[in-house]
């Protein structure tokens, strides 16, 4: 959870400026889906930094339902997640 949330927070207009974070997306929209995705596969990369086994939550499949339109969902939001995982590390690339 706590890495979930920092993933997030990493998407302020001052940090990586992500679309998800910075613009207004209700709940369910396709932007908010994929914030949630990025968020959900960050935290997995830091708890594999961070050797933690990571459980996934039950409700966390349901934001994948507003995402389902886009084939390049998975590749974008992996890149994203790793983007912020990196910028949290302080991973210079």
């Amino acid at each position: 959870m706590l890495y979930h949330e920092l993933i997030h927070s990493s998407g302020h207009l001052s940090r990586l400026n992500r679309k998800g974070i910075t613009g207004h997306n209700s709940f369910g929209s396709p932007d908010y889906g994929k914030e949630e995705l990025i968020a959900e596969m960050g935290a997995a990369f830091m708890c594999g930094c961070a050797g933690i086994e990571n459980r996934t939550l039950d409700n966390s499949a349901a934001y994948v339902k507003a995402i389902k339109e886009d084939k390049r969902i998975v590749i974008t939001a992996a890149a994203a997640a790793q983007k912020a995982a990196d910028y949290i590390l302080n991973n210079q690339q």
